[in-house]
């Protein structure tokens, strides 16, 4: 890839990475705040942790477009492999509280959905197709609003 496309990039992922550690950060506030409550139901402090992993994923990712004089390949390595990593975690945490009886399909489909644009730009930047990277924005959008429901979740609706 070109050095002036990621270039071009360059501020999508200083954003990003901002947003991502600042709503990570929201995370461990709202934890902080309603530990006593997240820890009388089983299956919140793994709906924690999959909020904190899918806004960690995106951190990582966007520090990888960081990265300066890098290939195309090993940006594509990098998210391939934080994607993957990530769509795993998710899917021990959601298989972990399978019988809880909080599993809704906005639930399933806001743990899976997100790690996979990751998934597929991080292949196509592996094969050097550098509209690859254009699956990062679908990835980062969607995990941001897994990670903002969560929030919700553990701040405003344990209280009800």
């Amino acid at each position: 890839m070109e050095n002036t496309i990621l270039g071009e990039w360059h501020d999508f992922f200083v954003a990003q990475a901002g947003a991502s550690a600042a709503l990570t950060g929201l995370i461990f506030v709202a934890v902080s705040i309603n530990l006593g409550r997240i820890l009388k139901y089983p299956h919140l402090p793994t709906r924690a942790l999959e909020a904190i992993i899918i806004l960690l994923c995106v951190l990582l990712i966007s520090t990888w477009g960081l990265v300066p004089d890098q290939t195309c390949r090993a940006l594509g390595v990098e998210i391939l492999a934080t994607g993957v990593t990530t769509w795993a975690v998710q899917t021990k945490a959601l298989l972990s509280t399978r019988k809880s009886g909080y599993e809704t399909r906005l639930r399933v489909l806001l743990n899976q959905l997100p790690p996979l644009p990751f998934v597929v730009g991080g292949a196509l930047l592996m094969l050097d197709q550098p509209s690859g990277i254009y699956w990062s924005v679908p990835g980062v959008l969607l995990s941001i609003i897994s990670g903002v429901y969560c929030a919700w979740v553990l701040l405003v609706e344990i209280q009800r």
